[in-house]
């Protein structure tokens, strides 16, 4: 198979996509909690009741979404359409998530049902195109590897800018009103995602046409169950992501009432943990062109374990300085593994393809980005029972209780999660040895190598 190299500013084009995925990820992953408890007024019990709640709607949604992808093909391809059509609902979503009308406290909750599931189906509706749109811009796994470090990069320094500048914005705009603030804030990073995930329709093309087979959904997850590699991915998926998002959540409560920090504070000791990830996304870039991916993707998440337990023991009450210190190094551990496993997704579902004879490429997607969000939605729900547990209370002083537990729920917690996945990673096998042999082999199929899509229409 003849593969394309991609060029500066296609690879910069496909990081504008992530950086707008981002918009909406930077504000269920760092704020949406904390919003929803001490702006909103919702109970935390009752805010991980409904993030969980979304999951089951995106244990429907996701795996469609990625059917739509396999069946529906336009004159642009299969997946970069998605980002035209729905850019503009997408950011009318991101807006209406931080809109807080004042109303009794059953009407806000259902307020916040309903326009954070609207959220998450336009998230489905541009996400699932977009981890897919890897697999078609480039056959190559160097180039998916450092697409995805762009990808990576891009992502990060939309969450630091998100996570850095939105509660000074709300402070400035909301004129004394943090629910306003916050409004209009996002309203503004909505504008913005919407312009960026326009960016990555113009500037990026779909080149590798691969077969799809277009059988039933229960024939496709029959086929894509038998793909051992993708099912340790899926695993690895919801076991980070409930790490990630856990730590994301409490990071401004533990800045806030552990650390004694102000809201500001909080948006920078969460910035520098991303600003780390950002150097981890290039860190990772140069190390695997000189070491394994895969020991690096397993190591990595086992170091996070024990970097994690150092800070639970280490940090006590008020020591900012020394928890900064730990949370960066920390949060640059965490993301080494990063590129490599979005990489890894498109070479699974490659993998799939050599091991049945058959092609399973939206549903491989569609239920990769289920399990992040599944992860996410655990995370959620976990993050507010324990809260609740350990007797946290809003806007107030918190008992020693409630500081102990949520530093577990930043350190020890997560960390183990990060620990789990990387022990299920000595299970995947496809290093780039592997896959090259694979490939060389003419396991993978696909039409059209040598033209692009539009020359194809």
């Amino acid at each position: 198979m003849k593969t394309e190299k991609l060029s500066v500013v296609e690879k910069v084009g496909f990081g504008a996509g992530d950086m707008s995925v981002n918009v909406m990820i930077a504000a269920m992953f760092y704020f949406m909690q904390y919003f929803y408890t001490d702006i909103f007024g919702l109970k935390p019990a009752h805010v991980g009741t409904l993030f969980l709640a979304a999951r089951f709607i995106d244990a429907l949604s996701d795996p469609l979404m990625g059917l739509l992808t396999d069946k529906i093909k336009s004159r642009w391809g299969r997946f970069r359409h998605y980002f035209l059509y729905l850019s503009v609902p997408y950011g009318f979503a991101v807006f209406l998530l931080f809109t807080t009308p004042d109303f009794s406290y059953n009407a806000k909750l259902v307020w916040a049902y309903v326009t954070y599931l609207f959220a998450t189906l336009m998230f489905t509706g541009v996400a699932i195109p977009y981890i897919s749109y890897i697999g078609v811009l480039t056959s190559d796994p160097k180039e998916r590897l450092s697409a995805n470090g762009y990808r990576m990069f891009f992502a990060k320094i939309a969450n630091v800018v998100i996570v850095a500048s939105v509660p000074e914005l709300a402070a400035l705009w909301g004129e004394g009103s943090p629910a306003k603030g916050y409004q209009l804030a996002m309203g503004f990073m909505s504008f913005v995602g919407v312009g960026l995930l326009l960016f990555c329709f113009a500037t990026t093309r779909e080149r590798v046409e691969h077969v799809v087979d277009k059988k039933p959904l229960g024939e496709q997850l029959q086929l894509l169950l038998k793909n051992d590699q993708w099912l340790v991915l899926a695993a690895c998926c919801v076991l980070g992501t409930l790490g990630y998002a856990m730590r994301g959540g409490v990071a401004f409560y533990y800045t806030i009432y552990y650390l004694g920090g102000t809201e500001s504070m909080a948006a920078m000791f969460t910035s520098a943990g991303i600003a780390a990830s950002i150097v981890s996304m290039v860190a990772s870039t140069w190390i695997t062109k000189r070491y394994c991916k895969v020991q690096l993707f397993r190591w990595s998440q086992i170091l996070v374990g024990v970097l994690s337990a150092l800070m639970f023991f280490a940090v006590s009450p008020g020591d900012l300085a020394l928890a900064l210190v730990l949370y960066v190094i920390l949060s640059f551990v965490v993301d080494l593994h990063a590129p490599v496993f979005w990489s890894a997704i498109a070479e699974a579902v490659d993998y799939g393809q050599a091991k049945t004879g058959k092609r399973v490429s939206g549903l491989a997607f569609g239920g990769i980005s289920f399990c992040q969000k599944a992860g996410a939605g655990l995370a959620g729900f976990v993050t507010g029972l324990l809260l609740t547990f350990f007797g946290y209370q809003a806007g107030q002083e918190q008992s020693e209780f409630a500081l102990t537990g949520i530093s577990l729920m930043l350190t020890i917690i997560p960390g183990a999660f990060h620990a789990l996945l990387g022990f299920v990673m000595f299970k995947y096998k496809i290093t780039d040895r592997f896959y090259n042999e694979m490939k060389a082999r003419g396991d993978i199929e696909s039409e059209a190598p040598d033209h692009t899509i539009e020359e194809l229409t």
